[in-house]
């Protein structure tokens, strides 16, 4: 915060300000039930800037005044005008005004400066609001502003010099200003320590529950987050921000058709706001609607890119999630995490090792993060960090530690068995993946070959054959064939691999497929002689010998010939 405690709460709009799902958010208290304002000091205080500004248009029309007292009038009435256009958020109309008045001021105007420098602020324009501190009036606000400018601009020795002048400050303001910066750098805890303080000596700033409220919600502490925004909400029930955010402590408690009964009825009504509700409700609705709202708020709700990103991923379209994040230079955990997981997903559908590479520094930079490596989200990106190392055994150090919280995740159980198939703990691995329900994972070809695996590892060959004659024929189904054949030959399953290279033989009559169904049936015949548990097919000897006589191999004739030899040894 940098200019006041509050944005606007007008009579026609609720308290809102721009920002994504649980994201850094202007809070305003707002005004009790009052008789009607008569000055424009009655507007101001009450934050109705809206009517601040409809008094100001239409009380300034005095035609007895002198010309001179007119224009010092004029001027006057123009600053305030243009101030509460600032507080209505229309920061581009202030910042006209503000250099109106500039071009006609006879002389160095430092208070002037430094309402043009805030009013880029808000409108991004950093360098152009840094130009102007030389002659800005020196006050708290210019100390304010600097230091959010410095962090912008990346200037750390000026930030740190002014970091230590807000700590040592008592002002209210310059406090709530160095709380805001924790939160935008992700120090969370220490911007609740901060509120915390100021709340003790400031009990009637109701709307710094909220701010508590938000930093609860980015350390994952949803109930608290909520128990706090409830305080709020006791006596400001129909304010934007407080609803959104208890909108998406639903959202992260329950799902999302409970976050959206929290804001459906606010999300149309014209408020201030009214972006960051759009965005919002396309998260809850699990992406519905986000080719039509989100490109339209890139600029505007910094989330937005991310879940735009995030929703390309999962319609597979990875090139268009790239796209998105490739300028993208990561400042919060998350961003860190969505870029490694585009990198990865590009990595694997271009075969790219340096991609790879680049998923693997932003998801282990985040794991071992000394502010993240006990959350769950820094100790999955520490898993999925081993996972493309193919350090298995230590990926699945991690998911055991989180195992608890997604029990019925069909993605985490997925990638789980992965782990559990790489390191051979094939009966586990089998158990999850017969867990999974969600189809379009079932249907992964991936997925198949491992749970063929994991079936012929268990002693169960033919669930991996129903496998495969479950899936259409073609280039990734002749290579599940081909991981059931040496599968099931490696672990003396000999009936299931004959049947496996015979078909292998018959799509491609190479001498290696021929030489891996005699090894096979060989196989077989040394389980019925020795009365083996494994390996031998329900149907007896002639089975066998009716795949060897499909063969068009010379050598299968005289294996018949032996068999049929040999045939009492084999009852």
């Amino acid at each position: 915060m940098i200019l006041s405690r509050g944005k606007t709460d007008s009579a026609s709009s609720r308290t809102a300000a721009s920002g994504g799902t649980g994201s850094g958010l202007g809070i305003g208290r707002q005004a009790r039930k009052a008789p009607a304002p008569t000055s424009l000091e009655d507007f101001i205080i009450k934050r109705d800037y809206t009517g601040a500004r409809a008094f100001l248009e239409y009380t300034n029309d005095d035609e007895d005044e002198e010309e001179t007292a007119r224009g010092v009038k004029q001027r006057q009435v123009d600053q305030w005008i243009a101030f509460c256009n600032f507080h209505l958020g229309d920061y581009q109309q202030a910042l006209g005004q503000y250099k109106t008045l500039q071009q006609s001021s006879t002389g160095a105007d430092g208070k002037l400066d430094l309402n043009l420098a805030v009013c880029m602020f808000y409108l991004g324009l950093y360098e152009e609001a840094q130009l102007l501190m030389a002659n800005a009036a020196d006050n708290p606000l210019k100390q304010r502003l600097m230091f959010h400018l410095a962090h912008k601009l990346g200037n750390d020795e000026d930030w740190g010099q002014l970091q230590e002048e807000l700590q040592n400050s008592s002002s209210l303001e310059q406090q709530l200003s160095l709380a805001s910066m924790h939160y935008m750098r992700a120090h969370y805890q220490e911007a609740i320590d901060v509120y915390k303080r100021v709340l003790v000596d400031n009990k009637d700033y109701q709307a710094i529950n909220v701010y508590l409220a938000l930093c609860f919600y980015k350390l994952d502490y949803y109930d608290m987050s909520q128990e706090v925004l409830d305080v709020y909400l006791g006596q400001h029930g129909d304010s934007t921000i407080a609803l959104n955010l208890k909108a998406c402590n639903r959202f992260r408690l329950f799902n999302g058709r409970v976050a959206e009964q929290e804001i459906k009825n606010i999300a149309d009504n014209g408020t201030f706001g009214a972006d960051l509700l759009r965005h919002n409700l396309v998260v809850f609705r699990n992406g519905e609607g986000a080719l039509r709202v989100l490109p339209g708020l890139l600029n505007i709700i910094p989330e937005a890119r991310l879940n735009l990103a995030i929703y390309y991923l999962k319609q597979g379209d990875v090139q268009e999630a790239h796209a998105l994040m490739k300028e993208l230079q990561p400042t919060s955990p998350h961003e860190y995490i969505l870029k490694g997981v585009v990198h990865a997903a590009l990595g694997q559908q271009l075969g790219s090792k340096e991609h790879i590479k680049t998923a693997q520094q932003n998801l282990h930079l985040v794991g071992s993060s000394a502010t993240e490596c006990d959350t769950i989200p820094g100790r999955q990106s520490m898993a999925s960090a081993f996972f493309l190392y193919e350090q298995f055994e230590e990926v699945l150090v991690y998911m055991n530690s989180i195992r608890s919280y997604f029990v019925n995740d069909d993605v985490f159980n997925y990638n789980f068995a992965q782990a559990k198939c790489a390191t051979g703990y094939y009966k586990e691995a089998e158990e999850l993946l017969m867990q999974i329900t969600d189809m379009d994972i079932k249907n992964q070809h991936a997925y198949c070959m491992i749970l063929a695996k994991c079936h012929i590892h268990c002693g169960h060959p033919e669930l991996a054959w129903n496998v495969f004659i479950t899936r259409d024929t073609n280039a990734e189904a002749f290579i599940l064939l081909q991981l059931i054949a040496n599968e099931c030959y490696r672990c003396t399953e000999f009936w299931v691999a004959a049947k496996a290279f015979d078909m292998l033989e018959k799509l491609d009559p190479s001498p290696e497929n021929w030489e891996g169904k005699r090894g096979a049936c060989a196989g077989v015949l040394f389980a019925l002689s020795t009365k083996a548990q494994r390996g031998r097919p329900g149907g007896g000897i002639s089975e066998v010998i009716g795949l060897l006589r499909d063969s068009s191999n010379s050598q299968a004739e005289t294996m018949i010939k032996t068999i049929r030899k040999h045939i009492n040894s084999f009852k």
